[in-house]
């Protein structure tokens, strides 16, 4: 059993010897533990500081990508250095590397394949009261589109195995948070939620400079992933609404129309065929939309099957062959 932890990197010489110094270098029930730093267009000495602390892997982006581009590159390294459990923790050191055992301990029992860290958010003492009141807003609305249990949705402290992995698709450039979640409720990926400690504070979230911006991308990034996952439900849900405010309009203009008082209501009329037009409209997006869907299942069971082959073909090759990507390099750290 193999452990790669990733860590996702952006100009983070100042921090990431205190987030490398408290990762694990053995765990119960794993034979191997690994690190890999991905190194999202760092212009610091990100990437000479993780050798120099023992850094297994580097996966080194030419530009900034991203957070939502930088976890799925390292996704795609871990899964072509042969790892069977992915941990993925943050470089500022907000979780507590000593509860890695506890994400991957559900793994190992076989009761979820996707793990996700709950953080104790009511004592995080530099988080503003409206922050806390946004995280518990937005895990209930991921919750519900998701259906699952999971507590704290945006927490980038997780544990996924290697069939969860190969499964999962990141679509927006903004964050994987939230969309793996979904996307995981959906495909039935056993998913559970397990209680983690934090760090002091070491230093700002990059991610959420804005409030109001993150909760505009978080909002479009749930609405997206729905619509990509429900599409039948997403569009006949409205489709249904304007079509019975079409009946309702329809029904008042003909009570008018036999009392002999029609011509003064023809809006009314106007109004619930351009309802009817609208709802007909949405009726055909939405079956277009689930027939595409379809295909888009056909094409991740052929994904996953091509990463499975590609997965024992690298396996059976040498480890210490890199990877060379057009978004980015991956190279194994000479021992």
């Amino acid at each position: 059993m193999k452990v790669i932890i990733q860590m996702p990197c952006l100009n983070e010489e100042d921090s990431l010897p205190v987030s490398l110094g408290d990762l694990p270098r053995q765990l119960e029930g794993v034979n191997q533990v690994e690190w890999l730093i991905v190194n999202d267009g760092s212009r610091d000495n990100t990437a000479q500081i993780a050798i120099a602390h023992g850094v297994d892997y580097i996966v080194s982006h030419v530009t900034n990508l991203g957070l939502a581009q930088a976890f799925l590159s390292g996704i795609n390294a871990c899964l072509h250095f042969g790892a069977d459990i992915i941990v993925n923790t943050d470089a500022d050191n907000q979780y507590c590397a000593e509860d890695i055992q506890k994400l991957i301990d559900p793994i190992l029992r076989g009761e979820a394949e996707y793990v996700i860290g709950t953080r104790p958010v009511r004592e995080i003492s530099h988080w503003s009261p409206v922050k806390k009141t946004l995280q518990h807003l937005g895990s209930w609305v991921v919750r519900k589109a998701s259906h699952t249990e999971v507590k704290d949705a945006p927490s980038g402290f997780r544990a996924i195995t290697r069939s969860a992995a190969m499964r999962l698709h990141v679509f927006n450039q903004y964050t994987y948070t939230l969309e793996t979640v979904i996307q995981a409720g959906r495909m039935r990926i056993p998913i559970v939620s397990v209680d983690i400690r934090t760090n002091g504070f070491l230093r700002e979230s990059r991610l959420i400079s804005s409030v109001s911006r993150y909760l505009q991308r978080s909002f479009v990034t749930i609405l997206r992933s729905f619509s990509t996952y429900e599409p039948l439900r997403f569009f006949l849900t409205p489709a249904m609404i304007f079509t019975l405010a079409a009946v309702i309009i329809g029904i008042r203009y003909l009570t008018f129309y036999f009392q002999g008082t029609g011509a003064g209501h023809v809006q009314s009329l106007i109004l619930a065929v351009i309802l009817a037009v609208l709802s007909a409209a949405l009726f055909i997006v939405g079956f277009v939309a689930d027939l595409i869907s379809v295909n888009r299942r056909l094409l991740e069971d052929i994904d996953v099957r091509l990463k499975m082959l590609q997965l024992q073909h690298q396996l059976d090759r040498s480890p210490h062959t890199p990877v060379f990507n057009h978004a980015y390099l991956t190279f194994q750290k000479k021992p």
